[in-house]
């Protein structure tokens, strides 16, 4: 009867092996399912994921190149108007100096003076004429204009009976553009 009993135990411990081991094969094979349902979801996930991980990269090249792009325009542009404009002070500078030649030229005494020096003086001052010429320096032409506040500096107001109202009629200093630019208003007198 031990035998019996044994073989009966065998049974039995085989039976729950197999009971077991169908009971684990049945819970692996419901794991591998919710996995494989799993996986796509994991990977669409992942590609949305992946999708929205390139548009901000692709956003952040896009406006990093714009700019890019508006700091190489402002660089360009900047050296231009320095290109354009970097003498400007000079010229201010140089302003008083020609004022002075034509004020000696405009002077009564020009006919007491040398004729050499008086032709010396003319020379000078058409170099500097031309030399403004070149680099874009031009005299503001006021007289018989309308009044500009940004190109007329008025001083003096007249009445004068053969001019329009508000034009100048005399110009006490001369002004002058660069480049269209006004580097130095001219002082007017004008009518009213």
């Amino acid at each position: 009867m031990p035998k019996k009993k044994e073989s009966k135990k065998k049974n039995e411990d085989e039976i729950l092996k197999k009971k077991n081991t169908k009971e684990e094969q049945e819970v692996l094979e419901t794991v591998e399912k919710d996995e494989l349902e799993q996986a796509p979801e994991n990977e669409i996930n992942k590609e949305i994921e992946l999708q929205e991980t390139i548009d901000q990269l692709n956003d952040k090249y896009l406006r990093l190149n714009a700019e890019y792009q508006n700091y190489r325009k402002r660089v360009e542009k900047e050296k231009a108007d320095i290109f354009k404009y970097g003498t400007e002070k000079l010229f201010i500078e140089l302003l008083p100096i020609m004022d002075n030649f034509e004020r000696a030229l405009s002077s009564q005494n020009t006919e007491k003076m040398d004729q050499k020096i008086l032709d010396g003086i003319v020379m000078i001052k058409k170099s500097f004429e031309s030399f403004f010429d070149k680099n874009g320096v031009k005299k503001i032409e006021a007289l018989g204009q309308p009044f500009d506040p940004v190109m007329h500096h008025a001083v003096m107001t007249e009445s004068v009976e053969d001019s329009e109202s508000e034009h100048v009629v005399e110009v006490l200093q001369d002004g002058y553009l660069m480049n269209d630019k006004v580097i130095r208003t001219s002082m007017v007198k004008v009518s009213n």
